[in-house]
């Protein structure tokens, strides 16, 4: 069955001007089929159509109106020379604003605009020579340093007329339209980067107007992101608040001290008994931070120079010793005296080594203020970032239109002479979006109300079963907490209120009497737990097939061992709970418990309406929906893999989900092993229909949606022409031919949407269902945004839904409709959520896969350190040491 086409909407408004916006701030109901011309070449899908179900609304977007240039720009090559060195961004800005400034002034008039690599536009082109190349010197910074060459090279002229047919939709997308983007994006971006007073990464830029010290040696700055993007028929200017990391400005020995949480900066000391375990986190965080070095005779800062700290010495400024050139040796304390004829305060203390080899004690280094903590924040500290990061929708809002008196295009010399037009008092844009009816969800036969329509996003359990409950034998509880703070009758408590909630829901518990066990997480939680299942065979009871684990606060190591137990070693369900959250909660918590125990069991919690998903599930053409993604190590971890996992639905009605996950070459996104994994899902739903469901025909799927998390826009042609090839291979061994719709999930991105106070849920942001597919989106290509949850706290963010390709015909009423539908069938709330299910499982598959080694063994992902070897050693490691789910929990939502 093709899901109908919708009544199309087109695009509306009419642009004044090569690609401008009229520079109109309102823009009303579209009213025709978005007119792309045939020759035009999508990486996508091509637009369908406008969307057009829904009770229309108003809102106002994170977008400015700007009008491109007219004018030729000039795209030059940028090389520093030596080669060999890479600087910092901030350097080589610099570097380029003394050679526009001082070192050829004439040359550079009007001036140009930098990236900090490799591109550099110019309003105009360079006199560089018939050649179109040329070298500029530079004299050294200071006695020690090499003369410094750029050379620039003319590589290409960007014609706007090329951008403007593009975002008319009568020209492909391609070298030359993203350069002319990126050009714009630099012209934009230009004036705030080269100020000295804001620190700035490749789009954001921040200030230290308004900071929040977090300790740890880290101190958070309010920041601004701008982007300008095509739209329909226009170019608009992405506006957004963000936050900045840094690094505490000042002495580094005081940030050390603050990092390791010791008043004494001796605990610094490694003879005095620092820990090599905490040097090696202390030197994880300080890898790659800048530095400037200070006279302790003087007292006087060196910035003429910075160093880059590369790791940390095992030893204190007494013990360190180095060869002069006379052939004598001496230790950095005594070097430092004889220099500066004044000791060192706290000689004992550990060292940092800089990228030139030098040794250099903590206290004589200051850490400039503003410098950016590129590594993962530590988890401790997220939630203060959180809530930093945190801002109601009309707050943001606010701080958005402040932001403007900072970025000031149209005041900005770089965005005048390249013919970029801004109005002084620019507006964000207002456009229509659209509210979805959300889908009927449908309960089990004996609840009072089994079928139900979430109303804003939400729902509760009252007086309902669940669709499919599941029967448990029995089951145990095992205690890691101390006694003292959750004893015999806490847990006793606790399992009857659990008990409780297992009847309201429809859960049979056939033992109503849990055996209660007190387990010590440092005698190895695997022998614990197996020796627990002992004493049940000991006392002649089969082993539970349920383990109910309560855990201390920050126990993350028993929690990672418990799944391992649970998932890979002996396949039980798992369900841990936290000491003082399960400690005489309320009954509420409990039935939140219960949503997961039971599809870990096999049930299903709840499904959409068959006449909401008439596409999911019709009989003649069984659906198979997949949810795709990968994680990385995080910045700063070397020596780890990436985790790629697949989940997909198995039953006709999108409601029961398996997984599996796999090891592949560290930060690579395309998934290595898309083939297996997919087969191993089309088996599945195959054996699921045939021996649960009893279909004796129609078994296989005919349709697979398939949702990919994580990929960027620069990655969407490597999913068509690396993953695509890769599902259809794994149909063709499976002896199916489905059709096939690719959808990329985004979120990594800054567009917001804010509604009118009429329109506003109860946390003030649009309603769950808000659906954005005009004004804003691709010019050519089938995309929206989908704002599928209630508000809790802060602004929400849409997702961004990106149609790569289709062989199902969707409409975009379908294609948002399905998407929408697939956001209400997430089992651990009774909720709808951010994005569909089958993709929140596999981002929180791929996060538990680290729990498939064993946790006593060298690869033990709780240690800051992994195997020692070349990369392709420490992967062929990983990858046979990586253990596949037992045979139980692979056929059940293990990971709910």
């Amino acid at each position: 069955m093709t899901p109908p086409r919708g009544n199309p909407r087109g695009q509306q408004g009419s642009a004044r001007g090569r690609g401008g916006a009229g520079l109109t701030q309102s823009r009303g109901p579209a009213q025709n089929v978005p007119a792309i011309a045939k020759h035009v070449e999508t990486i996508g899908v091509k637009r369908p159509g406008w969307g057009t179900s829904g009770r229309p609304i108003y809102v106002t977007t994170n977008h400015f109106a700007c009008v491109i240039p007219e004018a030729i720009i000039h795209h030059y090559d940028v090389v520093i020379l030596p080669a060999e060195r890479v600087f910092p961004l901030r350097f080589n800005m610099e570097l380029i604003a003394r050679l526009q400034n001082q070192v050829a002034p004439e040359i550079f008039t009007p001036r140009a605009v930098y990236d900090g690599r490799k591109n550099l536009f110019a309003p105009r082109e360079l006199p560089l020579g018939d050649t179109g190349s040329k070298e500029f010197t530079f004299p050294p910074i200071n006695e020690k340093s090499k003369p410094l060459k750029v050379r620039l090279t003319k590589v290409a002229e960007i014609n706007p007329e090329t951008l403007a047919r593009f975002l008319k939709g009568q020209q492909s997308h391609d070298n030359a339209v993203l350069t002319a983007i990126t050009a714009l994006n630099v012209v934009i971006r230009m004036e705030p980067t080269l100020n000295p007073e804001y620190a700035f990464n490749i789009r954001s830029f921040f200030t230290n107007k308004e900071t929040k010290d977090i300790g740890n040696g880290l101190v958070l700055w309010r920041g601004y992101f701008q982007s300008i993007r095509p739209a329909v028929g226009c170019m608009l200017i992405n506006v957004d608040i963000s936050t900045g990391v840094m690094y505490k400005g000042g002495n580094l020995l005081e940030l050390c001290r603050e990092f390791i949480g010791h008043r004494d900066p001796n605990a610094l000391a490694p003879r005095r008994g620092f820990p090599d375990r905490e040097r090696v986190k202390l030197q994880r965080f300080l890898t790659g931070m800048r530095v400037f070095t200070r006279n302790p005779e003087t007292g006087l800062v060196d910035r003429s120079r910075s160093r880059i700290v590369k790791r940390l010495s095992s030893a204190g400024a007494n013990d360190l010793t180095f060869s002069l050139r006379d052939g004598g040796q001496m230790t950095v304390a005594q070097y430092f005296l004889r220099t500066y004829k004044r000791p060192l305060r706290f000689p004992d203390v550990t060292c940092v080594e800089v990228g030139n080899g030098a040794l250099i004690p903590l206290e004589v280094c200051e850490v400039p203020p503003g410098q950016i903590m590129r590594k993962q924040v530590p988890p401790e500290k997220t939630k203060d970032v959180l809530e930093f990061a945190t801002k109601r929708p009309s707050a943001r809002l606010d701080s958005i239109k402040n932001g403007l008196e900072i970025l000031k295009w149209s005041e900005s010399e770089y965005v005048k002479q390249f013919g970029l037009k801004v109005q002084p008092n620019v507006q964000p844009l207002q456009l229509q979006a659209r509210v979805l009816q959300p889908p009927m969800l449908k309960y089990g036969p004996n609840s009072k109300q089994p079928t139900i329509t979430p109303r804003d996003g939400a729902w509760n359990m009252v007086d309902k079963k669940f669709f499919r409950p599941t029967s448990i034998q029995s089951f145990a509880i095992v205690v890691f907490e101390r006694k003292q703070r959750f004893n015999e009758n806490d847990a006793g408590e606790m399992g009857k209120n659990l008990l409780d909630a297992c009847r309201q829901v429809g859960i049979i518990v056939q033992d109503t009497n849990p055996s209660i066990f007190f387990a010590n997480g440092q005698n190895g939680v695997v022998r614990e737990l197996l020796d627990i299942g002992g004493q049940f065979s000991r006392m002649k009871k089969p082993t539970p097939p349920l383990l109910v684990v309560v855990l201390p606060e920050g126990a993350s190591d028993i929690y990672t061992a418990v799944k391992y137990f649970g998932d890979v070693h002996t396949g039980v369900a798992t369900q841990c709970l936290k000491s003082h959250k399960c400690k005489q909660a309320k009954s509420q918590y409990f039935a939140n418990v219960c949503l997961k125990i039971n599809v870990k069991l096999g049930g299903i919690n709840t499904i959409p309406d068959p006449r909401s998903v008439a596409f999911l599930t019709d009989p003649q053409n069984p659906t198979m929906v997949m949810g795709c993604d990968t994680i990385h190590p995080a910045p700063g971890s070397e020596g780890r893999p990436s985790f790629a996992s697949v989940v997909a639905n198995v039953d006709s009605d999108g409601g029961k989900y398996i997984a599996t996950s796999s090891v592949q070459e560290s930060r690579v996104e395309m998934v290595e092993d898309l083939k297996r994994m997919t087969k191993h899902m089309i088996t599945k739903f195959i054996d699921y229909r045939a021996n649960f469901e009893k279909k004796q025909t129609n078994q296989a799927p005919k349709r697979i949606i398939f949702y990919r998390d994580g990929v960027s826009e620069g990655q969407f042609k490597q999913v068509l022409e690396k993953e695509l090839p890769l599902v259809r291979e794994a149909c063709k061994e499976a002896g199916i031919n489905p059709k096939i719709t690719i959808v990329i999930v985004g979120k990594r991105h800054h567009v917001r949407f804010f509604p009118s106070p009429k329109d506003a849920d109860r946390s003030g942001n649009c309603p769950a269902g808000t659906v954005v597919d005009s004004d804003v989106v691709h010019p050519t290509e089938f995309d929206f945004y989908l704002q599928s949850h209630g508000g809790l706290l802060g602004t929400s963010r849409p997702a961004h839904y990106s149609v790569l390709h289709d062989e199902n015909g969707f409409s975009a009423d379908g294609l948002q409709s399905l998407t929408f539908a697939l956001c209400h069938v997430y089992a651990r709330a009774t909720r709808s959520v951010s994005i569909p299910a089958p993709v929140y499982y596999a981002d929180i598959v791929c996060s538990r896969a680290k729990n498939h080694y064993d946790p006593e063994g060298t690869l033990n992902f709780s240690e800051e350190s992994t195997l020692i070897g070349d990369a392709q050693t420490s992967l062929d490691n990983f990858k046979s040491r990586f253990q596949p789910l037992h045979a139980r929990q692979a056929v059940r939502m293990y990971f709910s």
